[in-house]
């Protein structure tokens, strides 16, 4: 079973932590609503789709995915970057851990899952303002029982790493290579975002197709060049948070023969408003 975690909009969006975005006004209904869609749009892809418990005075929490790693054997409670960021966690422990063991990340570690990429059995590892050596050293301690190797990756440009690349095939990475080098990722085939779109490189592969933001139809239109299928969701809202659509879920396997938890199923809401 296909789950994937996600967090309600907060409804102080507008008070989110930026880092390479000027400020802009942000529609908070008009996020909310977003956010509903890319929900419906996982569930319909076939995740089972469960809320954490929504917090309303964290602005940045709807961008779930900094908040932890899961990998089949364990669960990694990140320490945000961002300070304001690291309350978010604790409701995200609680929820991961009726499917995995967890490791939690101490001071002065910081590290956020946008900064992430999981290839195989390679966590390449963003080195930013929000993921510090502290924070890659004790993820490298923490997964190399179980086999990973931890890649430290130097990029510009952009928030985290999974801005600048991130995975739409098995063996191929969709990026800007003005942000991040495509040989760093060895033996990944590599589709370059349009050059009037710096910012389309985050996407988001749910078994073989991709969503991705309905934003940037030129390099939707060489990901279907490639032959990859691509279902478009429109966050434009979130994106002034410098959020992007591998920000809004974590997505992991459930463990064989434990039920999912007891938070409210999307799909069932779905079915309750027909």
């Amino acid at each position: 079973m296909f789950i994937a975690l996600t967090r309600a909009v907060s409804p102080t969006l507008a008070q989110c932590a930026l880092t390479h975005l000027e400020r802009e006004p942000i529609d908070i209904a008009v996020a909310q609503a977003q956010h509903a869609q890319y929900e419906r749009c996982l569930a319909e892809l076939g995740c089972t789709v469960l809320r954490a418990p929504a917090a309303p005075d964290l602005p940045d929490a709807v961008f779930i995915e900094d908040t932890a790693i899961v990998l089949d054997e364990v669960a990694i409670i990140t320490r945000p970057g961002a300070a304001s960021r690291q309350p978010e966690t604790a409701a995200v422990a609680q929820t991961l851990a009726v499917y995995r063991p967890l490791h939690t990340l101490e001071p002065p570690g910081t590290l956020d899952g946008g900064d992430v990429l999981h290839l195989g059995r390679v966590l390449y590892v963003g080195v930013s303002s929000r993921s510090n050596a502290a924070g890659i050293a004790q993820l490298r301690a923490a997964v190399t029982p179980y086999g990973y190797n931890v890649i430290p990756v130097s990029f510009t440009g952009c928030l985290h790493l999974k801005s600048a690349v991130t995975r739409v095939g098995p063996e191929t990475l969709l990026g800007n290579r003005a942000w991040v080098a495509p040989d760093v990722f060895t033996g990944m085939a590599w589709v370059d975002v349009a050059p009037a779109e710096p910012h389309a490189g985050n996407a988001l592969l749910l078994g073989e197709t991709v969503v991705y933001p309905q934003a940037y139809p030129q390099t939707r239109a060489r990901l279907e060049a490639q032959g990859i299928p691509v279902k478009t969701v429109d966050v434009g809202e979130l994106a002034k948070a410098e959020g992007g659509v591998t920000c809004c879920s974590l997505l992991f396997i459930t463990t064989p023969g434990v039920a999912p938890s007891p938070f409210k199923r999307v799909r069932e809401e779905m079915e309750e408003k027909r």
